[in-house]
């Protein structure tokens, strides 16, 4: 691991997921730059000293002197932003599987450059997009997929929290420091930190690609560098409509992320925070919910599961299910990634760049006079301009 050093919330939280099955070991990690921090959170984790190392090129050069059966198998990567694209390219060249949190980068050049060292390592790159991890989103994701809705017309997506209401960011803390810090989020603030997730949980669910969007960026606390409230229009492939709404300054809301899809026949209602339900509605039969671990689930779904019908499953687990996913394709040696809709998918360098896409057609668009902007135009003329 590199980050989630003592006081960091990621990192405890990957770390929890990935020992959920048992699956992971952690072996060795650099927890943070501040070398007592670093060699207190080993020590309350249980590592060997000499397995804790000062530096990530340090830990990575170490790693690869050892045997194999003992060194590292994956680096999950849980610092702030700026530092994930360069620790992911050094760890995929030197041989060694990622787990990065999201977002995969800066900007759109440093996601390319992931899928650069991707593509030449052959080893294995996941994305933390842990709401996909939840069973009721793959059943929803497989109903959608097997036509109940029919052809889908709308997508709506929201995630409404309210914890950067006031200028925390500049009230020293520390979580609210870093994500409004353009030189260590990136080119997005609420649109990088949960509008990303939005994005990813639309497309994955109705199986549809964004081709199209027209975004509004707004920053309401005064000072602050970057957006805390996005809104967007999308046009889907095949014609379908949608609407993403991102804000980190709805003030008294938690982590508000509800999902719904309407196709011809039907809808499908999700929500985070009660992630255990999955409500149907229709246009010629009365409503119905759907429970985890009831009956007429999918067998995508309930592999997903963990616990019999009404004891409550929620974050870490949908965590662990990324986790578990991704440590059988390193067991079995994967070149690439499962397909979507596979027993063992997880989100992966395909996910990375459609939200890194979606990051820039949005920041473009809504500083430019153009109405609708192509995300395959944005990715086509980034990929050109990095070929020069």
């Amino acid at each position: 691991m590199v980050g989630g050093g003592e006081g960091a919330f990621i990192g405890a939280v990957h770390r929890m997921a990935a020992a959920l099955d048992g699956d992971y070991e952690l072996v060795c990690g650099a927890f943070s730059s501040d070398a007592g921090r670093n060699e207190r959170s080993a020590a309350a984790l249980g590592l060997a000293p000499a397995r804790a190392y000062s530096t990530l090129d340090v830990l990575l050069a170490a790693e690869a002197a050892l045997p194999e059966s003992q060194r590292m198998q994956v680096l999950a990567i849980v610092t702030p932003n700026h530092l994930h694209a360069p620790a992911a390219i050094a760890a995929l060249d030197a041989g060694f599987h990622v787990m990065s949190e999201k977002p995969m980068a800066l900007d759109l050049a440093e996601a390319l450059a992931i899928e650069a060292a991707v593509i030449r390592s052959g080893k294995l790159y996941g994305l933390a997009f842990t709401y996909s991890g939840y069973p009721l989103i793959e059943e929803a994701r497989v109903r959608v997929a097997r036509g109940d809705l029919g052809p889908i017309r709308l997508v709506q997506v929201e995630y409404s929290q309210g914890w950067l209401s006031l200028p925390v960011d500049r009230d020293g803390q520390k979580q609210a420091e870093w994500r409004t810090d353009p030189a260590r989020a990136g080119l997005g603030g609420c649109l990088g930190d949960i509008g990303t997730h939005a994005f990813q949980l639309a497309e994955h669910v109705s199986g549809l690609a964004v081709e199209q969007l027209s975004a509004d960026l707004t920053t309401h606390v005064p000072g602050r560098r970057l957006d805390d409230d996005v809104a967007a229009l999308l046009r889907f492939a095949g014609g379908a409509r949608g609407v993403l709404r991102a804000s980190q300054i709805a003030a008294g809301d938690e982590n508000g992320l509800r999902l719904r899809v309407h196709g011809e026949k039907g809808g499908l209602d999700w929500s985070q925070m009660e992630p255990n339900t999955l409500t149907l509605r229709w246009l010629d039969r009365p409503a119905e919910i759907v429970r985890a671990g009831g009956p007429g689930l999918d067998a995508l779904t309930t592999a997903r599961l963990r616990t019999p019908a009404g004891h409550p499953e929620g974050y870490i687990e949908a965590f662990a299910n990324l986790y578990r996913s991704f440590g059988r394709a390193v067991r079995v040696g994967a070149a690439i990634p499962p397909a979507r809709g596979a027993a063992d998918w997880f989100p992966n360098i395909v996910d990375g760049l459609r939200t890194m896409t979606f990051v820039e057609t949005m920041i473009a668009n809504s500083v430019g006079d153009t109405k609708w902007s192509s995300l395959a135009e944005t990715l086509d003329q980034r990929r050109a301009s990095l070929a020069k």
